[in-house]
Order: C-alpha cells, then sequence, then structure tokens
C-alpha cells in the first residue's frame, strides 16, 4: 500500500540502522508492515511557559494508533531534511503553530498497533519547544488537544496513550530540568 503526497511524490521514510545512521529510504506504508522496519521519526512536545504540556489525540482517520493520546506532534522527516527544520514544519501545518524547538534526546520503540496491527519501529528524535499561542489543529491529523501538567500524564496517562508518549515525555522533562537553573 502506498500513499502519494498532494504534490504527486510517495510518501517515504529514512531508513536507519540501531545508531539511528541514515541506510535508505523506504515506502512509509510498507515500512509500518510486519515486520517493521527501524526508521527516522520525531516526537514534539510543547511547552506554554506555564510549564504545561500539550497533548493531541490522534484523528480517527490515522492509519495507525487511530484516537489515542500522544504528545504534541510526531511525524518522519523528508529524505534528505534537517530534524529540526522537519518538526518546526510539521508542527506548523498540523497544530497552525510557529516556535523553535530543540532536539534533546533520542530512543529507539517498537509498538504493535492493536487496530491496525501496523508496527512503529522509530529511531525518535525528541524535541522540545515553548509556544504562548494557543493551537489550531489539522482535523485530518488531530482529534482534540488538550493543556495538561507533565507530572499528571506521567502519574496518570490516559488510558488510551500511544506507546510512545510516556518514554517521550520523560526525556523532554529530564531534558527540560536539565536546562532549568538550580534554586
Amino acid at each position: 500500500m502506498t500513499r502519494d503526497r498532494p504534490d504527486g511524490r510517495r510518501d517515504t521514510v529514512v531508513l536507519v540502522d540501531a545508531a539511528g545512521v541514515p541506510t535508505g529510504v523506504a515506502d512509509k506504508l510498507a515500512v509500518h508492515e510486519a515486520p517493521g522496519r527501524l526508521h527516522l521519526a520525531f516526537s514534539v512536545v510543547l511547552y506554554r511557559p506555564d510549564g504545561l504540556v500539550l497533548l493531541q489525540q490522534r484523528a480517527a482517520a490515522k492509519y495507525h494508533f487511530p484516537h489515542t493520546w500522544a504528545n504534541s506532534c510526531c511525524s518522519h522527516p523528508r529524505p534528505g531534511e534537517d530534524i529540526v527544520e522537519s518538526a518546526e514544519r510539521r508542527v506548523k501545518d498540523e497544530l497552525g503553530l510557529e516556535c523553535r524547538l530543540r532536539d534533546v534526546a533520542t530512543f529507539t520503540y517498537r509498538a504493535i498497533c492493536p487496530v491496525s496491527g501496523l508496527i512503529e519501529h522509530e529511531f525518535d528524535h525528541v524535541l522540545v519547544g515553548v509556544v504562548e499561542a494557543d493551537p489550531a489543529p489539522d482535523a485530518a491529523e488531530v482529534a482534540r488537544v488538550r493543556w495538561a501538567g507533565a507530572t499528571e500524564v506521567l502519574e496518570a496517562p490516559p488510558a488510551d496513550s500511544a506507546p510512545w508518549l510516556l518514554p517521550v515525555l520523560r526525556l523532554a522533562e529530564e531534558a527540560r530540568r536539565a536546562a532549568s537553573p538550580p534554586g
């Protein structure tokens, strides 16, 4: 199964090895079919100045993990595209927000969607940013958004959370604490 972008080009992702080094490109949907292929991705955590985190409920039309609660924004960079620039573009497209992002961590995970059977196997960059405006989400991508306390989410995550939400939020919070001056 392939999916083409509005500009007529096929949606592809960057395949990587266990260290995150690119090894090629492949069709986006094909890499999510069993057994799942390791590919490059990013997960964005957006904070308000008061420290609340923006969560999004993925749209019902998502081909995997629909209607689950996740971090602010997730996607895949295009082949040859810089991770931070790709993530900033995606935040604007998906949430209507412009912000500067900082790449703070990476991790690898694998999860099977109970609805579609598709597999996420990602070498995921975690990026953080601060926004003051409220989002204007694209309904094709996002069902709902809400602001929440990170500690609240980590201690009592939504029952219908995406499997990457907690590891992404933990890494974002570690980076946030490390960047904040003591006292």
